[in-house]
Formats: structure tokens, sequence, C-alpha cells
């Protein structure tokens, strides 16, 4: 098997902490969100969550990239439970 890695010439790790801060406001935003009638602010969260998602990506963690996928989807969860606005 061959593996090959790849090294890159900055820190990658201060990736995965911006993007678990990125998936923490993601998170306490997302609260709003579960109000009723106040649904739509996750339309605002999902792509604010990809992004942190995006940065753990690049990440030689990936911490930070599966705790922002989880706040992706209990966002598409509520949304798809109300309906995609309520």
């Amino acid at each position: 098997m061959l593996v090959i890695r790849v090294h890159y010439p900055y820190n990658t790790a201060m990736f995965n902490l911006i993007s678990l801060l990125i998936g923490v406001i993601a998170l306490a935003l997302s609260f709003i969100g579960l109000v009723p009638l106040l649904g739509w602010t996750n339309w605002l969260i999902l792509p604010f969550a990809g992004i942190g998602a995006l940065f753990g990506l690049i990440s030689s963690r990936t911490s930070g990239m599966y705790f922002c996928i989880i706040v992706m989807c209990i966002c598409a969860l509520r949304l798809l439970l109300g309906g995609g606005i309520i």
C-alpha cells in the first residue's frame, strides 16, 4: 500500500481550532433557530457551519470538521421538521 504524505508549509492544526470556534458559534446561534417561528435563522447558520467544516477539512485533525457537520445536521433536521421556514 502506497501512502503519500503531504507536507504543508503552515501549521494545519490551527485550522482545526478555527473550525471548532466556528462550530461553537454556529451551535450557539442554532439554539436561537430552535425557537418556534425563528427556524429561518438555520438557513444563515448552515453556510456558516459549512465554512467551519471546510476549515476542518484542510486541517491535520478532523474533530472540528465533524463537529461542524453535526451542527449542520442539527440545523438541517430543524429545517426539515419545520418545513424549511417555520
